[in-house]
């Protein structure tokens, strides 16, 4: 009865200046267990079954481990029976976020920016809707016209537009790619934020850091700062903690894919579910949603040019290589490890923050379909994953004063993957010469010398 109650409460809450019913979160916990025995992650997957649990880390109840952290947000409702349950059985738990609802209120900007605060104003350390991002897009584009491009991707599953920036130097010759997209999952809002930082940053400081704007003379950047408009723009009006996109199933009875269960990399074989109720739920089949398919497409289209593919997520601070539906290594492994190693090193020295470096199947959980393992498949030499703060004391609902923290020294991790991948390619320090271009090079260079001699 209880728990009746709370849901109808928890979906009829109205918000204050919203015409639409928000979900609710007041009261529910996020609580830390460790468990110990073989027996207690039995319990734990029961309770995670039987009380439809919102299982944070890991995402299936099956992936519950002895001695591995697990972070699980418990219903106000359920809180009490759950911590009898956990006594009960000796299982010692601490609570990460006492009330839920607390920390999104927090995270929710007090004040919308007017379309004069674009791009001057433009305040990159709180979290922005979806359309302050479209604005902010067409502005930079607008104020950086000798750099900056805005492209049309496709549609989502609600028919709004998709477009990624190009950040491109002027050149008379082919240059490679480095592309990035955030929020693919549309409650982990720091992403986003991270790609319009990254963006700020790059365009700001490409004139004077050294580094930016050596690799600019061989690479376009190609970011798409809000992969899943859809879920993003849900996750701010109806529900915070939302995951996929908005693809309607069974008759509009349940919603969403994600996102990252749906590329063509060994689709549906591990880590997924078959049910669109999940959370996990991986489509119809390989490349079913429209946001999949768009990026899917643009990056076939480009990928012998393609060097370096680049996902933002978050949290619990990894850098993440390929693969996740196996445990063999990638054939570059040893180098793709080295290389997340130095930008975890760089990352560290800023605030001292830890991220662990890994591939996903050996230090997360395994999963199939992922944008990561499907663009170093299709040939994409360098392909990562960044899983941004925190470790769990805010989990998905970071807080604002978090972001400039997080993207300061995210944006060091990053330059030194792109940095180590312009060095490699373009050792000189101008565009890497074609084959047959290198062949009259040095043709030219003997006729001349024959010439002098």
């Amino acid at each position: 009865m209880w728990l009746f109650l709370w849901v109808i409460f928890s979906l009829g809450m109205l918000m204050p200046g919203k015409l639409s019913l928000k979900l609710q979160y007041e009261g529910d916990q996020v609580l830390h267990i460790v468990p110990e025995t073989f027996q207690q992650v039995q319990l734990l997957q029961h309770l995670c079954n039987s009380l439809l649990l919102d299982l944070w880390k890991p995402l299936l109840p099956e992936d519950i481990g002895a001695g591995e952290d697990l972070h699980v947000r418990v219903p106000a409702p359920l809180v009490q029976e759950v911590k009898d349950s956990l006594d009960q059985y000796l299982i010692s738990y601490s609570v990460l976020i006492p009330d839920v609802q607390e920390l999104v209120d927090q995270s929710m900007p007090k004040e919308r920016s007017s379309p004069r605060q674009v791009p001057e104003g433009y305040s990159y350390t709180k979290y922005h809707p979806m359309e302050e991002i479209y604005q902010w897009m067409t502005e930079i584009q607008n104020s950086n016209s000798e750099l900056v491009t805005q492209h049309y991707l496709g549609n989502t599953v609600e028919n709004r537009p998709m477009y990624y920036l190009q950040i491109s130097q002027p050149s008379d010759k082919t240059k490679k790619i480095i592309w990035m997209d955030c929020g693919i999952h549309a409650r982990e809002w720091i992403a986003p934020a991270f790609c319009q930082w990254f963006v700020k940053e790059i365009l700001q400081n490409y004139k004077s850091d050294p580094k930016i704007s050596r690799f600019l003379q061989n690479l376009d950047l190609y970011i798409l700062p809000v992969l899943n408009i859809d879920g993003y723009i849900y996750s701010w009006e109806k529900d915070r903690l939302w995951r996929k996109n908005r693809s309607p199933y069974m008759n509009g009875t349940c919603y969403g894919t994600d996102l990252n269960r749906n590329f063509n990399s060994s689709w549906g074989s591990v880590g997924v579910s078959y049910n669109c109720s999940s959370i996990i739920f991986c489509g119809s089949g390989p490349e079913s949603e429209p946001e999949t398919k768009a990026v899917a497409q643009l990056i076939e289209k480009k990928k012998t040019d393609i060097l370096c593919y680049l996902t933002i997520h978050s949290y619990e601070q990894y850098i993440l290589i390929p693969y996740g539906y196996t445990t063999e290594p990638a054939s570059n492994s040893e180098e793709l490890m080295y290389v997340a190693e130095k930008a975890a090193a760089a990352l560290m020295e800023k605030y001292g923050t830890s991220y662990e470096v890994g591939s996903t199947s050996l230090i997360l959980y395994s999963n199939s379909g992922s944008s990561r393992d499907w663009a170093h498949m299709i040939g994409i030499p360098f392909s990562y994953t960044f899983e941004l703060r925190d470790k769990g004391t805010h989990g998905f609902v970071l807080p604002p004063d978090q972001i400039q923290p997080t993207c300061e020294e995210t944006m060091l991790a990053v330059i030194t993957i792109i940095d180590y991948v312009d060095h490699k390619y373009f050792p000189g320090g101008a565009v890497m010469l074609s084959s047959s271009s290198l062949g009259l090079s040095l043709y030219l260079s003997i006729v001349l010398t024959w010439a002098v001699s």
